[in-house]
């Protein structure tokens, strides 16, 4: 890097996993660059001056003043509303995001929590935790039918999943022209075409970002229109569901059941109802964690330092905000 060959990783960890090791697996695979990681708030007000490419989880409009020589910022998270993308904008700076990042390992946990829900492995854990020996009625995956809602990176890393288990597949999505990778797409902002898709649907699963199209997508109305035994899964966003509807349909034996990575309020107190049920399975926001998170992320931004090299600022991989003038 011609002036600046300084990429300054930011220290902020992601799902408990320290950017040192991010900072080890950019230093490896860009030997020719100087990698910082910066421990202190002094350190990194310092080193950000002369970096052109800052690297973290977020960066604020008082860091974004002193880093004079930045061409871009590599977030590390598939959201960036939390970024003054207008500043970046305006300083003339590119933003890219870790979309694609969560896919696997979020679909995953998708594809164990429906397993567990057809197979009825709950009530199995619940006879080995009492010394059971007890046969129970288990249920079969095959045959059911799968809503995807959001047809992004991590919505298609489920339906991809999927393919195999012999299920049929609806994708519920805003342009439903774009079409996607399942037997059949609807447009969740047709209320008649997104209520009939979940009425079809042994299982719905949210994997779409908060938006204001997507805030309270799945209401009462929603929740009523799925068969009684349907189980709703969200990977999204918590206020992408109605909690409070989600509570009366599951006391009311409206619906089969539930996994929630993302709940409404985050973190969910410890005495909200959702915890009572026990056919509702909550995890901590913690379907994102994986071993893979920075390396997949180091796949983005190296992919990208070699674009900027080329003068490509305005075709980055993951780019959500292009600089002005380009």
């Amino acid at each position: 890097m011609a002036g600046s060959d300084r990429i300054v990783v930011l220290n902020q960890p992601a799902h408990g996993v320290p950017a040192s090791e991010y900072a080890a697996e950019l230093r490896s695979r860009l030997p020719s660059y100087h990698v910082q990681l910066p421990r202190t708030e002094g350190e990194t007000r310092e080193t950000i001056g002369t970096a052109r490419v800052v690297t973290g989880m977020h960066m604020d409009e008082e860091l974004l003043a002193r880093a004079e020589d930045l061409e871009l910022f590599a977030g590390g998270s598939a959201g960036v509303g939390h970024l003054p993308l207008d500043a970046f904008r305006e300083r003339g700076v590119a933003v890219t995001n870790a979309s694609g990042v969560h896919g696997p390992n979020i679909a995953e946990q998708v594809v164990g929590w429906l397993l567990g829900f057809a197979r009825r492995l709950d009530e199995g854990w619940r006879r080995e935790r009492t010394n059971t020996w007890q046969h129970f009625r288990g249920g079969e995956f095959q045959g059911s039918t799968v809503t995807v809602v959001g047809m992004g990176a991590i919505g298609e890393a489920v339906v991809e999943r999927l393919d195999g288990f012999g299920v049929e597949t609806i994708g519920a999505r805003y342009s439903p022209g774009k079409g996607g990778p399942t037997d059949e797409v609807v447009g969740f902002t047709d209320e008649e075409a997104f209520q009939g898709a979940l009425s079809r649907s042994e299982y719905v699963v949210v994997a779409a970002p908060l938006t204001d199209e997507t805030r309270g997508l799945v209401g009462d109305g929603e929740l009523s229109a799925m068969p009684t035994d349907a189980v709703l899964v969200n990977v999204g966003r918590g206020p992408i569901v109605d909690t409070g509807a989600l509570v009366d349909a599951i006391r009311g034996n409206k619906l089969g059941g539930a996994a929630l990575d993302v709940t409404d309020p985050e973190p969910l107190p410890a005495d909200h109802p959702l915890w009572e049920f026990d056919n509702v399975r909550i995890t901590p926001h913690n379907a994102g964690s994986t071993p893979k998170y920075w390396e997949r992320l180091a796949d983005i931004l190296v992919e990208n330092v070699e674009r900027i090299e080329d003068g490509r600022t305005d075709d980055l991989r993951n780019q959500v905000v292009v600089p002005d003038g380009e």
